[in-house]
């Protein structure tokens, strides 16, 4: 039997998180964590929300595994940060595949991801750790979707390509086959990329371009 789990975050993601897990994975969501400066009620979705400095005392590493529910914030730097520790702090993470989700069978999945439903994940794709692929997407085969990478609904990655370390895409992208998408890039709603891109820049448009003068620290995510 899978081990009791507890939620990093509070927020929106956390609750639809909570959802997903406790009806279409058979995990028992048992608590929510989040850092004591922003522990703002007893209870959630009545579940016990709990400090996160004191994590490990109320919740050892040997009796849950965890779930870092945190969205894109600070260019997925957040999710990132808290994921790290937690690892440091021994515990374990569960990842989520919707079973309406479309995952060919060997496709490679980290841990402390999660992948709503209608996404379609072909085969030999790699995706890494503590990523999150909202509804609805295309990830063509071979691709290799990095390390803390966020990718919202309806994008379409084709074949071959790569999408940089903690680099965010947004909905209804469109990413021509073998395109190299470098790290920390924000790939604008509606973006065709069609070649590859260059580290920390925004790209928007048809085809994508960077915006001049903005670096991709800089978008409210």
């Amino acid at each position: 039997m899978p081990k009791p789990l507890v939620l990093i975050g509070a927020g929106e993601f956390a609750q639809i998180a909570c959802e997903y897990f406790e009806h279409d994975s058979g995990r028992d969501v048992v608590a929510f964590s989040v850092e004591r400066e922003y522990l703002a009620q007893p209870l959630l979705a009545g579940r016990p929300v709990v400090a996160y400095e004191t994590l490990e005392t109320d919740y050892p590493p040997a009796d849950v595994d965890v779930f870092v529910a945190i969205p894109a914030s600070l260019l997925n730097r957040l999710r990132t940060r808290l994921y790290q520790d937690a690892k440091r702090r021994g515990y374990r993470f569960a990842t989520y595949v919707s079973s309406r989700a479309f995952v060919w069978r060997n496709a490679e999945l980290g841990e402390n991801s999660f992948i709503f439903e209608g996404n379609v994940v072909q085969p030999f794709v790699r995706i890494g750790n503590n990523c999150i692929l909202w509804s609805g997407n295309h990830v063509g085969h071979r691709t290799v979707v990095h390390d803390n990478v966020f990718v919202a609904s309806h994008a379409v990655i084709s074949g071959y390509c790569e999408i940089g370390d903690s680099s965010f895409v947004g909905v209804n992208s469109t990413f021509n086959d073998h395109v190299k998408v470098a790290p920390d890039n924000v790939i604008g709603a509606g973006a065709l990329v069609t070649r590859d891109t260059e580290p920390g820049r925004v790209y928007v448009g048809s085809p994508a371009r960077a915006v001049a003068g903005r670096s991709s620290l800089d978008v409210r995510l």
